[in-house]
């Protein structure tokens, strides 16, 4: 899995392989708190330490386009309904033409229908997907079981940031102009 930000061209590329979570989501933290956004974490599966702690990322934003979905899915059932009683009229017993009672199932099912839609291509829009430009930093071991790290910095800043990751004792530290593909 990767969590993070996206890479930013013309900085210098650092990548750190940890063995264990906790190092990682220190090494983040330490990040963090210099002030680096510009950064990118591998875990060979979802990890919400990682995450909540070490990315400071605390809700997903697909909840919104689920939300927003429902919304338009109701006011489109009812609009429609609405719409179609007015247009062709079917007057029984003296009943009113609208009857906003009748009209909340359909309401109901087009909230469902358009929430589940909408949350899908949150999921993808959020997600990058399809990725169409290639990874900026791989290595094999991301998906054995070991944790990985990706931080870009300007120029004036990558001596920090590899001070950074190094006081951290990773067990592998690249330094990339453009990232890498093992």
């Amino acid at each position: 899995m990767i969590f993070g930000a996206k890479r930013r061209r013309g900085h210098q590329g650092f990548f750190a392989l940890f063995e264990h979570l906790d190092s990682t989501v220190d090494v983040c933290k330490a990040l963090r708190a210099a002030g680096h956004k510009g950064f990118r974490a591998y875990a060979p599966l979802p990890e919400h330490e990682l995450l909540e702690e070490g990315l400071a990322l605390k809700h997903s934003p697909v909840r919104v386009f689920t939300l927003a979905g429902g919304l338009t899915g109701a006011a489109t059932g009812f609009a429609f309904t609405s719409w179609t009683s007015m247009d062709w009229p079917l007057v029984t017993g003296g009943k009113p033409i609208l009857s906003i009672p009748a009209y909340v199932i359909i309401a109901f099912e087009c909230a469902i229908l358009f929430g589940a839609l909408s949350t899908v291509i949150g999921l993808f829009i959020n997600a990058g997907l399809p990725n169409l430009r290639p990874l900026v930093a791989y290595h094999p071991e991301c998906s054995n079981g070991s944790f990985g790290v990706y931080v870009t910095a300007p120029p004036a800043r990558a001596a920090e940031v590899k001070e950074i990751l190094s006081r951290h004792e990773p067990a592998e530290l690249r330094e990339e102009q453009e990232g890498f593909d093992v």
